[in-house]
């Protein structure tokens, strides 16, 4: 523990010595910071005084595990706050969660993580392989962390990424199916100081990590896109500034809110989900077409055996292109501009 302390190796030491972190340890930093590490890449802050905390923060990174950016943003958290160099005003979950996947580069071992929250992980054949497996721990892990927290107190999770592919718009989030609810313009506000000034409108429920805290716990709760994957050490790190110096406010300061003008923003809601359903499902585009393109209404973007998926209006961009994913999972988002109408503080 010396050690983690003095150089706050933590993701390190998790990713090449994962058997120090199998049963669960807490110990107290030197400036009160109490620290619980329940499991290999796990690991909870809370200071103190603990009466004063009302905000809550998970932050998630490596679901895939070849995105590379946030998890070395949030290793970098982790070590300034285990050994000193940043004091935290409020508790910080961090999970950093497909470590084989890391291990080995690529976005997966065996099973799309970011398809396997709200519960999927347990459908089906069950928690058969690793990714399954650590899904249900990861959202036991926000339970838990949750648990403890007041009526009046404020939840948030922020699950980072990078994309496969270039993007129009270099960073983005996606901002789960609220059922109803008002969306945060302080939330929104936050994001624009990280540098995120394209928001997608979920439509619908999904078996994503943000979709599961939001309606499973009721956060504040995001799929943030940060910009393009790319190998360990070779991110041009001055590009995610803006969103590091953000979320170190977030969970050092004692009330950031930052505010902006909605207008400001580029505001899309999902219009179609399309599915691959046939092994012969084929994009109708370059594959390095950037996200937000967008095409003119009847524009063919894709095919397979029985259906023809196509532009429905003029000005209709795609998101997430991928046509290997797994049969029956999500092969391309199409999104449409449109404006928030109902908004909450």
């Amino acid at each position: 523990m010396q050690q983690l302390i003095e150089q706050g190796n933590f993701l390190s030491l998790s990713r090449t010595q994962p058997k120090l972190f199998t049963s669960s340890i807490q110990f107290t930093l030197d400036n009160g910071t109490d620290v619980a590490i329940t499991a290999p890449g796990i690991i909870a802050f809370t200071p103190t005084p603990k009466a004063s905390v009302n905000k809550h923060v998970v932050l998630s990174s490596g679901v895939h595990g070849n995105e590379t950016a946030p998890i070395e943003i949030c290793d970098e958290l982790v070590q300034h706050i285990l050994t000193g160099k940043i004091t935290l005003s409020h508790r910080v979950l961090f999970l950093f969660g497909n470590l084989p996947a890391m291990d080995i580069a690529e976005r997966f071992v065996e099973e799309n993580m970011n398809r396997l929250f709200n519960g999927e992980h347990s459908k089906g054949e069950g928690c058969n392989n690793s990714e399954r497996k650590r899904a249900k721990a990861l959202e036991d892990a926000i339970t838990d962390f949750f648990a403890v927290v007041r009526p009046d107190d404020e939840k948030y999770h922020y699950d980072l990424h990078t994309a496969i592919r270039e993007s129009k718009n270099e960073k983005f989030a996606v901002y789960p199916y609220l059922h109803g609810k008002a969306h945060s313009k302080s939330q929104l506000g936050f994001l624009a100081a990280c540098g995120i000034q394209t928001i997608l409108l979920s439509e619908s429920a999904t078996t994503t990590f943000s979709y599961s805290s939001s309606v499973q716990h009721q956060a504040h709760a995001f799929t943030v896109e940060l910009g393009k994957v790319q190998p360990f050490g070779q991110n041009d790190m001055s590009r995610f500034e803006a969103a590091k110096q953000s979320i170190t406010a977030l969970i050092c300061d004692d009330d950031f809110r930052p505010d902006v003008d909605i207008d400001s923003l580029d505001i899309y809601r999902v219009n179609q989900v399309i599915n691959r359903h046939q092994d012969d499902f084929t994009l109708h585009f370059d594959d390095d077409t950037p996200n937000f393109t967008d095409y003119a209404k009847g524009t063919v973007l894709a095919t397979e055996t029985g259906a023809t998926y196509t532009a429905q209006q003029d000005g209709e961009a795609i998101v997430f292109p991928n046509a290997n994913v797994a049969i029956g999972q999500r092969a391309l988002l199409t999104v449409v501009p449109t404006k928030l109408e109902k908004l909450s503080v």
